[in-house]
């Protein structure tokens, strides 16, 4: 695999983005409310969400592993120095999960699956428009050193990919100083996670920043998935449960957050992943001026007023 390292990024960038670019069906579709209706002839989604921001976290890659075709044509429908983060595909963390939509029995990861998983991400790393790599394990991954060992192997396993390890089970936050310690050894980012915390959920104060150095933890990531506690275990659809929108003061630690990591020379990825009726969009332009950054792109009236956005 050719070297990740984007052409036109610097230590210390803040990237800012969505988790995902297409929400084209359900109550919380995208059509209408960010993306125009009726559509101009030849309308791109993703070049027109690229006219915004500057990453995107790719979450259908989670579902099936990535074909190079695929990602080439992202690398060509954008312009360069945007950069993808691409969450890694469920066999590798979710193996009830891969069964259930009908994986192969035999789920147990390998070197093959490695090998077409990274192939069909290598159009983004050749072109310098890798961002990170998402390892996003579920609650039920707990804290111990079989799980340990396989987060090492992953790590190792698409090294020298920037990696980034989503743990959301508190035994992670139990084990801090080890997690961390585990972590930087594959110089991989501990995502920093906001959503609705229940007993067992991870605890990750938002001030502080990762103990170790740039050089051995070189990316921070953050995502935010909305605090709709009501219905993040119980909802009519899966979309229900990323329908929030957090205000300005709520999004304001995490900009210090973001700030203070690429102060240090780290390279900062922040989505935001409470996608229904685009408030991840509204809530990524507010982070976008937080940070110091100008808001890009043109937002229509109808989406700047329904979510206090300010024209430009």
């Amino acid at each position: 695999m050719a070297s990740p390292d984007p052409p036109h990024a610097t230590a210390g960038d803040i990237r800012i983005g969505t988790s995902g670019w297409s929400y084209p069906s359900g109550q919380g579709r995208w059509n209408g409310v960010f993306y125009p209706t009726p559509r101009p002839r030849g309308f791109d989604e993703l070049a027109f969400y690229a006219e915004h921001f500057d990453t995107v976290e790719v979450n259908s890659t989670f579902y099936r592993s990535p074909e190079a075709p695929q990602t080439a044509r992202w690398v060509e429908r954008t312009p360069e120095g945007f950069l993808f983060s691409v969450k890694l595909f469920q066999k590798f963390t979710h193996p009830d999960m891969y069964l259930a939509r009908g994986g192969r029995s035999d789920w147990d990861p390998s070197r093959i699956d490695v090998d077409l998983f990274r192939a069909g991400i290598e159009p983004l790393a050749a072109a310098g428009r890798l961002g990170a790599l998402l390892i996003q394990f579920p609650p039920s991954f707990h804290h111990g050193p079989e799980a340990l060992d396989y987060v090492d192997w992953l790590l190792a396993a698409f090294a020298p990919c920037p990696a980034a390890v989503e743990l959301r089970h508190r035994s992670w936050s139990d084990h801090a100083a080890e997690t961390e310690a585990r972590l930087a050894e594959g110089r991989a980012a501990w995502v920093l996670i906001d959503e609705p915390k229940f007993a067992s959920s991870i605890v990750q104060p938002i001030a502080p920043g990762s103990a170790s150095s740039p050089e051995r933890t070189p990316v921070a990531y953050l995502r935010l998935h909305g605090r709709n506690a009501a219905n993040w275990w119980e909802h009519d659809a899966a979309e229900d449960r990323y329908n929030y929108l957090y205000s300005a003061e709520e999004l304001r630690p995490f900009a210090e957050r973001a700030r203070a990591e690429a102060a240090v020379g780290r390279k900062v990825f922040l989505y935001l992943n409470n996608h229904f009726s685009a408030k991840a969009v509204a809530n990524a332009a507010v982070l976008q001026r937080q940070v110091g950054q100008d808001t890009r792109g043109d937002y229509g009236l109808a989406f700047r007023m329904a979510y206090d956005l300010p024209g430009g």
